[in-house]
């Protein structure tokens, strides 16, 4: 039960990260430059938020 909801789980990140450069690439590929010139600590920063956003969603549901 537990390999079904991760393969679930990972699937449906795939479509929400394919809505973006499917729905409106022009600003898909504006948004990753900015990102790009971001520092190291800026981005774990918020790669730390996204961690923690999505734990506590899972902790909630």
């Amino acid at each position: 039960m537990s390999s079904e909801v991760f393969w679930s789980a990972l699937a449906l990140m795939l479509v929400f990260e394919g809505l973006m450069p499917f729905l409106a690439p022009r600003s898909w590929r504006s948004t990753f430059q900015k990102l790009l010139v971001l520092q190291d600590g800026q981005l774990r920063f918020f790669g730390l938020c996204s961690i923690l956003i999505g734990a506590a969603l899972l902790w909630v549901l």
